[in-house]
């Protein structure tokens, strides 16, 4: 619509035009003309008969009619039939009120209805004026559709958060319980744990004693037994019949072996509690020593000890050389004939050295590759094969205590090849 078609409104103190079915007021300044026309908002005015005489460009956008259909025409015609009464009431009591102005629908909403008869939400202020044929009511009118919409998606919005914000705080108060009832578990763990370790530390503190015990009270008596038994055997040889010597033979083997015994269930028990700090341990060196502690066996056997390129670790000296020899000493032990072979070699895994020994012998079944590991187990008789079963168990101990592992590997009588790991640290493992 063109700025010659907006219907102007006159000064308070201008007289009104006298153009026939006009009831608009012209107003005297050119300047307001364009203010009005340029306003975005609908600018609507009315006299007293709620008759309206000013429609902006504004409001002609916002409610679909032109000013020439609209001025002229009842208020009632932008309004929604349901807000009619309450409309005109609301009017009425301005009218009568003492201020000038206020905002319109201030409990509530007031909505405007288009040419086309929808409705829209808008925000609206009244202000009135007395002129020379009575009051005028001027309104200021705004389209608040997109502003709904927008509130409408930003309460959804919110409302969808504040959804989210409750099911994550549930998950939150759920993991959060379900920590709780962890941390009571570790500390009830933790508890009986510890437990376990003093019961552990008065259990070790028994088998020391034990140990004690073994080492000087259970063998004094069977060194005694053993003497006096090996005395008579000397002064009445030949004196005696034939059972009573093979008797005493008896006595002094059973002797001699229970000594044995005690013996390695000491060193067994001492793995971890007698053990020396961890140093550089060069295992050729070690190997050279287990040679010499073992040379009668290997004299007696013609056994042919070789080996690769050894490394040097962080270990217990003395549990090493402990260590190969019981393994060096099973090989040779376990041979299938004259002349066995032997062969200690060393390869790296990882951040570990991986150390082998590799024999000809009788070899292991398969079924026996966990059970020969455990204390007192045995394959074969004391007679097939003099020990007291606890060898293995030992070189196990030793490993573990230096964080490592060891395992078998053999065929039945085609050699056997024991291995373990020893993690290639400077730091001392606990023992």
């Amino acid at each position: 619509m063109s700025a010659k078609s907006t219907t102007r409104i006159a000064s308070p103190h201008a007289p009104p035009s006298t153009t026939a079915g006009s009831r608009s007021m012209r107003v005297a300044d050119p300047r307001f003309d364009e203010i009005l026309a340029s306003a975005n908002d609908a600018i609507i005015s009315i006299d007293e008969s709620h008759v309206i005489t000013l429609f902006n460009r504004g409001a002609e956008r916002i409610f679909g009619y032109s000013a020439a259909d609209i001025i002229g025409q009842p208020l009632d015609r932008l309004i929604p039939e349901r807000f009619v009464a309450r409309h005109g009431g609301q009017v009425r009591d301005f009218s009568a009120a003492p201020e000038a102005s206020r905002m319109m629908a201030q409990r509530g909403e007031i909505y405007g209805r288009r040419r086309d008869g929808s409705e829209f939400p808008a925000e609206a202020s009244i202000s009135k004026f007395r002129g020379p044929d009575g009051l005028v009511f001027t309104v200021i009118l705004r389209d608040i559709t997109e502003r709904r919409a927008a509130e409408l998606i930003l309460r959804g919005a919110h409302d969808e958060l504040d959804r989210r914000v409750r099911e994550r705080t549930a998950e939150l108060e759920e993991r959060n319980a379900q920590l709780q009832q962890e941390i009571h578990e570790r500390r009830r763990a933790e508890k009986l744990l510890a437990e376990q370790a003093r019961e552990l530390a008065r259990s070790n503190a028994d088998l020391e004693q034990f140990a004690s015990v073994a080492s000087h009270d259970l063998q004094e008596p069977l060194r005694m037994v053993a003497s006096y038994t090996q005395l008579l055997g000397k002064r009445y040889r030949n004196r005696l019949d034939g059972d009573a010597d093979e008797f005493m033979g008896f006595i002094v083997d059973g002797a001699l072996r229970m000594q044995r015994l005690i013996n390695d269930l000491l060193t067994f028990s001492r793995v971890g509690s007698r053990g020396k700090g961890f140093q550089p341990v060069d295992l050729a060196t070690s190997v050279a020593q287990v040679r010499i502690n073992l040379r009668a066996a290997i004299d007696e056997s013609g056994a042919r000890i070789s080996t690769g390129t050894l490394p040097v670790v962080n270990a217990d000296a003395t549990q090493m050389e402990q260590l190969l020899q019981n393994l060096i000493g099973n090989a040779i032990k376990f041979r299938k004939g004259p002349a066995p072979r032997v062969h200690i070699d060393a390869r790296r895994e990882d951040a570990a050295w991986r150390i082998e020994v590799q024999d000809d012998g009788i070899g292991i079944d398969a079924r026996y590759a966990e059970r020969i590991f455990v204390i007192f187990q045995r394959l074969h008789t004391a007679a097939e094969y003099p020990g007291t079963g606890i060898g293995l168990a030992i070189c196990k101990k030793i490993v573990e205590r230096h964080g490592g592992q060891i395992g078998v590997q053999s065929t039945p009588g085609e050699g056997t090849s024991f291995s373990f790991t020893l993690p290639d640290r400077e730091e001392t493992p606990h023992a």
